[in-house]
């Protein structure tokens, strides 16, 4: 797995959408400061679906972000479905969302869009379950990672080597006095 962010939603979606044989997927992160579903990687959708307007997460099928996975076997018909008329001339019948979690957190959702009506068995809910749970784990080493190295680089360029008194260190260098010398 990469410790790309990017290249881990998109292999995500293109493998749950590989293997379900799926019309479309999807992933999307939650933005905390706007409650809005933010699209990270999309394949087989058109960028006129994608761009249909904001997610909002209370009202986009919203229940997959706080209870779990949510079926939907009719978009044309159903509540929870924000963009219904955009869904149908996208020729989206059924969805299946589930959540992605970080330790326990709901960060985002990945959703499976299918061209026909589909009852999800609880095998296809399993699968993507499995496969959010593990883009969570997958998100959160890589965002680790690149934390980790960020913190190095940063260490690494105010480690000025001119700073110092000489090449021989001492336990003392560099560490702030805390108190006062006596003379």
């Amino acid at each position: 797995m990469s410790n790309d962010p990017e290249d881990v939603v998109v292999t995500t979606v293109e493998a749950v959408k590989t293997a379900l044989k799926a019309r479309g997927a999807a992933s999307f992160l939650v933005n905390k400061k706007t409650d809005e579903l933010q699209l990270a990687s999309a394949n087989g959708l058109s960028r006129e679906y994608l761009d249909k307007g904001p997610l909002s997460a209370a009202k986009s099928i919203a229940a997959s972000l706080e209870e779990g996975p949510v079926a939907i076997y009719d978009v044309s018909d159903d509540p929870r479905i924000q963009y219904p008329k955009a869904a149908k001339k996208e020729g989206i019948a059924s969805i299946l969302s589930v959540p992605i979690s970080i330790h326990g957190q709901v960060i985002g959702t990945l959703r499976v869009y299918t061209a026909e009506p589909w009852e999800f068995t609880i095998d296809d809910v399993n699968l993507v379950q499995a496969v959010a749970q593990i883009a969570g784990m997958a998100l959160d080493m890589a965002r680790l990672s690149k934390g980790y190295k960020s913190s190095i680089e940063i260490l690494k360029s105010t480690r000025d080597p001119k700073r110092f008194k000489s090449a021989k260190r001492t336990p003392q260098e560099g560490v702030p006095v805390s108190v006062p010398e006596r003379q």
